[in-house]
């Protein structure tokens, strides 16, 4: 596929203009990152944003990996003298690599099958012979055959050897693949048994013991709690479709009208299709369900990594952070407003040791000494005890003093890891844990960026999906909320520098290492002089760091070097000085601008001035403090005090296919289930709500027995 034809083809994908996806293309296959053309090259693409372009990305990869298995086929039928123009043609229209690989299966080399064997002993000619003969006697044309050099010893033999051949003639027909699997998506249907009882007495795949549903119809959550109960040898698994209209549709192709071998070939091609065909179509269809299945999966844990990472930092705030345990006791650690430790402790408030008073001693201590604001509690074993003895000690205080149940997913990841030992060689891992959690509240975006995203749990059956796939997604996630948020280059953690648009792991380390060297930066030109962050690194990641009290005030803010002097011209247009910016009389001014006519007198793009105007409108600025604060509490909700209809303030933790779970202040989340989200129909609960959003929910059904809580946003008239 030539690059003009690519570019085609992605624009009716994307419904864009040809010029924006080749704008795009030139501009990836340049080295520039998703993060950078986003922002800063925004009339070059007619202002495409990062999930556009990464779709652009995406389908370039694919296309090009395409053409290159393309080549790769035609070189290897060439190979074997069996390449047509017709086939060539077949081949290089191709728009998906499953139709390229269905037409090279007829010429990929196999392991022995029973046809091969066949057409060692000479029978192919039989097997035309049975196909297309409208006269003639098939036994007496197999007699012909009959060899004992080849291992031939009767007609009936021959006859069955030639209609092997005749089988996986059929089978591999690219046709009659692509005939045979859109009818078993379509009229298939999927279904599962029990096979073995479940170790977990709360049998969570009891609902499949006996389950039946159209594949076309099966929801990309079910199947894969299907593949992981088959996986575990719980379940087996069929997809079942009645076979009679397949086996006409094949007649129909196969025997030829007044053909004296219908019999045997119907008998053929009913063997073909439930030896050959069927099981190759029914793999083929279940990897397709758990292909849709993983990107659904992949793009909900997506989406609520960003909505985590993104969460407001509760900046300011002395935090002492929790981390809960029963028999090691809870570990306690400090810090300071800028996540600087200050202290560690252990504490022994919950069974078997329940030293509740010296507890409560101590953290008050800890509390009076650093002037604690909040108390960090991690949600992981023994959290609710934990949270029942804090919101019991605050109530013995004069102080006010908050606390907040954080999600721990993945600190026991950071807390044993390299990073965490270089960070704190003197802690053990289970203090650097309540580090992290105090940490993560501060600012969950530095903090959360140290931990492999796939250790944050917020998805559905995220461990079932394809690890590399889902690495390359939440990649791209954490590159583009720090991106879009940007950093601090004189306090950001190698971390949290490493996924800043273009920058290495190596440079990352550079950056710091030439901070802690030299001093803070005070100039981002300064950057230029850092090892290994070459003129193209630069580019890529100069509008992305921020230098807070710097020579130049917009190095605080988002606008690009490359635009200085096009600000400048701005400001001296205005009569405003840069040191003037932050002023109220020059805030006015910027409001003033006419962009369309300033943007001609400036020579600049009209999407890169407006954002120019509003960087300097709010220089610093941190997207992130538009979003709703987290609930502190100071006391316990337990499940005996819910009662149906009652209304309560939630925060949101995970969002899943069927609805999202949000926590109340109880050990488990409650769950509103994706018919309860809103009275219109929900095609999705992520249309309606994300993680960290802050809810009003309504009790709708308690079940004390098992600890769960159904609840509603449809309003107390819902229970």
């Amino acid at each position: 596929m030539e690059l003009k034809q690519m570019i085609n083809v992605i624009a009716g994908e994307l419904n864009i203009t040809a010029r924006q996806t080749e704008q795009t293309i030139q501009l990836l296959d340049e080295g520039s990152t998703v993060p950078f053309i986003a922002r800063y090259r925004k009339e070059a693409t007619g202002i495409l944003d990062e999930n556009q372009i990464r779709g652009i990305q995406e389908r370039v990869e694919y296309l090009r990996q395409l053409e290159q298995r393309k080549e790769e086929v035609i070189r290897l039928i060439a190979e074997q003298e069996k390449l047509t123009d017709d086939l060539e043609k077949q081949i290089r229209d191709a728009a998906r690599l499953q139709q390229v690989e269905d037409l090279y299966r007829p010429y990929k080399q196999k392991r022995r099958t029973r046809a091969t064997v066949a057409k060692e002993k000479g029978l192919e000619p039989l097997a035309g012979f049975i196909l297309t003969a409208r006269k003639g006697n098939v036994s007496a044309e197999a007699a012909r055959f009959i060899s004992e050099e080849k291992g031939v010893a009767n007609a009936e033999e021959a006859i069955q050897g030639a209609c092997d051949i005749i089988a996986e003639q059929v089978a591999d027909h690219p046709q009659v693949r692509t005939w045979v699997r859109d009818q078993t998506m379509k009229r298939g249907q999927l279904t599962t048994v029990k096979k073995e009882d479940e170790p977990s007495e709360k049998k969570v795949y009891e609902m499949y013991y006996e389950y039946t549903e159209p594949v076309q119809r099966m929801a990309p959550h079910r199947t894969l709690a299907v593949n992981r109960a088959e996986r575990e040898g719980i379940l087996r698994v069929k997809i079942e479709i009645d076979a009679q209209p397949i086996l006409e549709y094949l007649e129909r192709k196969w025997i030829p009208r007044e053909s004296v071998a219908a019999d045997i070939l119907k008998a053929t091609l009913e063997d073909s299709y439930k030896r050959l065909i069927a099981p190759a179509v029914e793999r083929e269809v279940r990897n397709s369900l758990t292909e849709k299945a993983e990107e659904q999966a992949i793009h909900i844990f997506a989406e609520n990594l960003r909505q985590l990472l993104l969460q407001p930092p509760l900046s300011g705030r002395t935090v002492l952070g929790l981390d809960p345990a029963y028999r090691t006791g809870c570990k306690l650690a400090v810090v300071d407003e800028t996540g600087k430790l200050l202290d560690v402790m252990v504490i022994y408030p919950t069974p078997p040791q329940s030293k509740v008073a010296e507890a409560k001693a101590a953290v008050k201590q800890l509390i009076e000494k650093h002037n604690v604001d909040i108390i960090a509690i991690g949600n992981g074993t023994a959290s609710r005890e934990s949270e029942q003895f804090v919101a019991d000690l605050l109530k013995e205080m004069d102080r006010d003093v908050s606390y907040i149940i954080v999600n721990e997913a993945g600190a026991s990841v950071y807390s044993a890891s390299k990073l965490a030992g270089e960070e704190f060689p003197d802690l053990d891992v289970a203090e650097r844990s309540a580090v992290s959690i105090a940490r993560r509240l501060q600012d969950p975006l530095a903090e959360l960026v140290k931990i492999d995203p796939k250790s944050i749990g917020v998805g559905q059956y995220q461990h079932d999906v394809s690890q590399g796939r889902l690495s390359d997604s939440l990649q791209f996630v954490v590159e583009s909320a720090v991106n879009y948020v940007g950093v601090d280059v004189n306090t950001a953690s190698p971390s949290l520098l490493q996924y800043v648009s273009g920058v290495s792991k190596q440079v990352a380390k550079n950056i710091v290492a030439r901070r802690e060297e030299l001093g803070k930066f005070a100039d981002r030109s300064q950057l230029k002089d850092v090892p290994r962050l070459g003129a193209k690194t630069y580019e890529q990641c100069i509008g992305f760091l921020r230098i807070a009290d710097g020579k130049n005030p917009l190095d605080h803010t988002p606008i690009h070097p490359e635009s200085y002097d096009r600000v400048a011209a701005l400001l001296k247009r205005l009569d405003i000085t840069p040191d003037d910016i932050t002023s109220s009389e020059a805030k006015e001014k910027l409001k003033q601008v006419n962009i369309e006519e300033m943007a001609g007198e400036l020579e600049i793009g009209v999407p890169t001035l407006m954002d120019i105007i509003a960087s300097l409108l709010r220089p610093g600025r941190d997207p992130r403090d538009e979003l709703s604060k987290p609930i502190l509490k100071k006391d316990v909700l337990k499940i005996e005090d819910l009662t149906k209809g009652m209304e309560l303030q939630g925060t949101v933790r995970n969002v899943v296919d069927f609805g999202a779970f949000v926590d109340i202040g109880l050990k488990n989340d409650g769950l509103v289930h994706i018919s309860q989200l809103r009275r219109q129909f929900v095609k999705h609960p992520l249309d309606v709500v994300s993680v960290g959003d802050i809810i009003t929910v309504w009790v709708k059904e308690v079940d004390t027995a098992k600890g769960r809580v159904g609840l509603t946003m449809l309003g107390p008239d819902a229970v």
